[in-house]
């Protein structure tokens, strides 16, 4: 499993709107494709203006078709349009979890032990 890192540094006193975008627009066709949303928010202290968002996936090669997928998408074509002059910067990490992590989605698709 690996988890996508994405930081959008967006211009000052965009974040609202930004937000407010994302969830009427983008929201529905990023979990469509991508799947399993892990987090989204802002940040109130440190680097201001931002916007963080973390997407799990099997592996990247899993990660390389649900993004294929999604910048291939007409209506994500038509609201990343939208919002693309909102951002000032992006930053793109790929993490990979300690050898003790099991995230929730992985336990949940573990059959249970027997009694």
């Amino acid at each position: 499993m690996i988890v996508e890192e994405r930081i959008y540094t967006l211009h000052a006193g965009q974040a609202a709107a930004y937000l407010a975008a994302y969830e009427a627009e983008g929201l529905v066709i990023q979990k469509s494709i991508l799947g399993r949303m892990v987090g989204y928010y802002s940040t109130e202290f440190g680097p201001l203006n931002q916007v963080v968002h973390l997407w799990a996936y099997e592996d990247l090669a899993e990660r390389t078709e649900r993004r294929a997928r999604l910048l291939a998408d007409p209506a994500w074509k038509t609201y990343a349009a939208k919002v693309r002059p909102m951002v000032l910067r992006q930053e793109n990490k790929l993490l990979l979890p300690a050898p003790f992590m099991k995230v929730l989605w992985q336990a949940q698709e573990t059959p249970p032990s027997a009694p």
